[in-house]
């Protein structure tokens, strides 16, 4: 799956189309509300749709034009897609939403890790730096995966982040509040994004339409 713009030409059994002018064709009832998969907020949810295209000639498999539009600005991204088996929509959205994970995992590392805390004078003293906090980042990641695995997470509480393991770190190598202060501390932040996070899961559920099954193609001669 790659990330293509709206004027990506595509190939379909009606001709030759821009994908935008594609997108353009899809009637309401063929834009399903699904997630690309859990974020800081919850379920990252938008309205998808897809079209069958044509790929390269002698290949086979299937290829498809899937679309992305945000449900508050209608904004439209898209996507070009192949699979040697048929797959269904919501398949394609979940693979479409790993593209977050890796972004998150940036974002996280510059947060816990000080990933983009450098000034860039000399490659020597970059590549050191950036080497240290990936290294850092990994410990945290995989500290809390092991703790999550090993020790199941209490019921109120979310699971034990990379972040909040870095915080009784922080008491030990930096002056400040001792470290049974900063347990307290996790434990309520923990058992209050707890509460947070069951809330939205609960409004989000609450506007959860039904997701239809049917695939759509916009050209009279598929009927």
């Amino acid at each position: 799956m790659l990330t293509v713009s709206s004027t990506h030409p595509v190939v379909t059994q009606a001709g030759k189309f821009q994908a935008k002018a594609l997108a353009a064709r899809i009637p309401k009832r063929a834009w399903p509300r699904l997630s690309a998969g859990a974020g800081t907020k919850g379920d990252r949810y938008h309205d998808w749709a897809q079209v069958d295209i044509h790929g390269p000639a002698g290949r086979p498999g299937h290829w498809w034009l899937p679309f992305r539009r945000n449900r508050r600005t209608g904004e439209l991204a898209f996507y070009r897609c192949f699979s040697p088996d048929l797959v269904p929509l919501p398949e394609l959205v979940r693979v479409a939403g790993r593209r977050w994970t890796v972004e998150e995992t940036f974002q996280t590392g510059k947060g816990l890790a000080g990933l983009d805390e450098h000034q860039v004078r000399r490659w020597t003293s970059w590549h050191r730096r950036v080497t240290l906090a990936m290294l850092a980042h990994v410990f945290l990641a995989i500290t809390a995966a092991t703790e999550r695995r090993d020790y199941p997470t209490p019921d109120g509480l979310i699971p034990l982040t990379g972040n909040e393991i870095r915080h009784p770190f922080a008491a030990v190598i930096s002056p400040g509040h001792d470290l049974a202060y900063r347990l307290r501390w996790s434990h309520w932040r923990r058992q209050h994004q707890a509460r947070t996070r069951d809330s939205h899961y609960r409004r989000q559920a609450a506007l959860q339409p039904a997701v239809p099954t049917q695939r759509f193609c916009p050209w009279p001669e598929c009927a």
